[in-house]
């Protein structure tokens, strides 16, 4: 025999606290995921905080070469970091340096004792020891102080930079000078190739 439908009685109306408990706990669903979406655009900038990035920028060595512009370190060592003459003299090239990354660090932030190369960290010398020396120690030596100093994560970024970008580096060529320069620059007009046929214009005779 077939079996009889069951009657299905009225349907159940939630009542007042049942549907109070349930906007609360919609509310809450809706508050995580506000939580959720602001924690996940805030993420990056968290990271480079936690890193010691620069604000504004999310790769560390954009942050470097922000600093190595703004500290006028291309005065003397020029764009590419292969050093030569400059206003505080011969400068070392960053591309040939065999330094470490501690090094570095030890060099901008400490300069180089009877050189032209000045100091960028704020009490070298007196509350920081550089090179395991204070100033009385160095006397004469002591390099020049840097026109603004820079701060500890600064130093770090602009030492990234060149170990990431210069150190190690071949000869400089175009594209390291656009990467530079953000774009064209007449800067980067030394390495741009003559197009076809135009490095002979200017020496036709006239018959």
């Amino acid at each position: 025999m077939a079996r009889s439908a069951r009657r299905k009685g009225p349907a159940k109306t939630a009542g007042p606290g049942e549907i109070e408990a349930l906007m609360t706990k919609l509310s809450a669903f809706l508050a995580a995921g506000a939580i959720l979406a602001y924690c996940a655009a805030r993420l990056p900038a968290m990271i480079g905080a936690a890193y010691g990035q620069l604000p504004g920028v999310q790769d560390p060595t954009d942050a470097g070469k922000m600093v190595f512009k703004r500290a006028n370190c291309m005065g003397c060592h020029k764009w590419h970091g292969d050093g030569g003459g400059g206003y505080g003299g011969d400068a070392l090239s960053l591309r040939k340096t065999q330094l470490s990354r501690d090094q570095i660090i030890e060099t901008v932030s400490c300069g180089r004792p009877g050189t032209r190369m000045p100091f960028h960290s704020r009490g070298a010398y007196d509350a920081v020891h550089c090179y395991g020396m204070v100033r009385d120690e160095v006397g004469d030596h002591i390099p020049p102080e840097a026109a603004g100093f820079l701060r500890q994560r600064e130093i770090e970024a602009v030492t990234d930079y060149v170990i990431a970008n210069i150190k190690g580096k071949g000869e400089p060529d175009l594209a390291d000078c656009v990467a530079f320069f953000g774009g064209v620059s007449r800067v980067c007009d030394v390495y741009r190739k003559p197009a076809p046929g135009t490095a002979d214009a200017g020496a036709k005779t006239e018959h």
